[in-house]
């Protein structure tokens, strides 16, 4: 079995915030009830980054900006659980790393929208490599929408493989910054055989040190940016990257809950998750 840390705080199951409404209602209950009942599922509070950090990838006028957004508690957690969740992972603390929410891909150096307010992808990046010398990320962006925030912070970082599986095709900045356009009304099958033809080499030949994963589910079937996906896509998809992330990085796996209004959605997929994490049987 695998160690794997989730990373939540309460406020964001008891507030509703922007575009993600209160997807993650019940979410404090359920990441509660994975840690008591299974001995190698840890979970860890989320606290505010700090802003000397915040500091490092986004311009002072935008974070001032941000912090009267009404997303801002939530996102300066979320940071704060992208970094710490590195760090542990790689210490040997845990394996790989659950987080109940990703909702940071529209912040770039001096701009956030759509529900986002500030980078967690930016942070951790400046932080593990200031820190431990650990340069090299993966990113998989499989949200409905555009990762246009975290694309802007790193497009000519060449230690950065950053694949957005959106609505175009296009290759920029070192040729490890792609766009891949899976459509609308397609099917499981059609959008994994994307991400397996359009990720798995690069992510190969990329040989990053983490694979970090925002896992949008308003793509799923229902949700608001719907492309025809069924629910036990997101599972499976995780399960996927998990064994890619076995194979070139030592399993250090990093996903989390982006995009995405439902919460029986997110409550249907969050259990099964953290067990294809954790390695544990359904029969456990």
């Amino acid at each position: 079995m695998k160690r794997t840390g989730i990373f939540h705080h309460e406020v964001l199951s008891d507030r509703t915030w922007d575009i993600i409404a209160d997807k993650l209602r019940n979410l404090t209950q359920i990441v509660k009830d994975l840690s008591e009942k299974y001995p190698n599922v840890m979970l860890y509070e989320e606290v505010p980054i700090d802003k000397r950090l915040l500091l490092k990838v986004h311009t002072k006028e935008m974070l001032e900006t941000v912090k009267h957004y009404h997303n801002y508690e939530a996102g300066i957690r979320v940071a704060d659980g992208c970094v710490k969740a590195a760090e542990k992972i790689w210490t040997g603390e845990i394996d790989n790393a659950f987080l109940t929410l990703t909702c940071c891909h529209h912040a770039g150096p001096d701009y956030a929208w759509g529900g986002c307010t500030v980078s967690g992808a930016g942070p951790m990046v400046v932080y593990m490599r200031e820190k431990y010398d650990i340069r090299r990320f993966a990113i998989i962006d499989t949200d409905s929408h555009h990762g246009d925030g975290t694309r802007a912070l790193f497009l000519n970082d060449k230690d950065i493989l950053h694949v957005c599986f959106c609505s175009s095709n296009r290759i920029e900045g070192d040729g490890y910054k792609v766009d891949v356009d899976v459509g609308f009304n397609t099917t499981d099958d059609e959008y994994m055989n994307k991400v397996f033809e359009n990720f798995w080499p690069r992510a190969r030949d990329f040989k990053p040190d983490f694979i970090f994963h925002i896992l949008g589910h308003d793509c799923a079937r229902g949700d608001y940016g719907d492309r025809g996906l069924s629910w036990d896509f997101f599972p499976r998809i995780v399960r996927e990257v998990k064994k890619l992330a076995d194979e070139i990085c030592n399993g250090r796996y990093i996903v989390g809950l982006g995009g995405g209004s439902r919460s029986d959605i997110a409550e249907y997929i969050t259990p099964t998750i953290v067990k294809i994490l954790a390695e544990i049987e359904d029969s456990q």
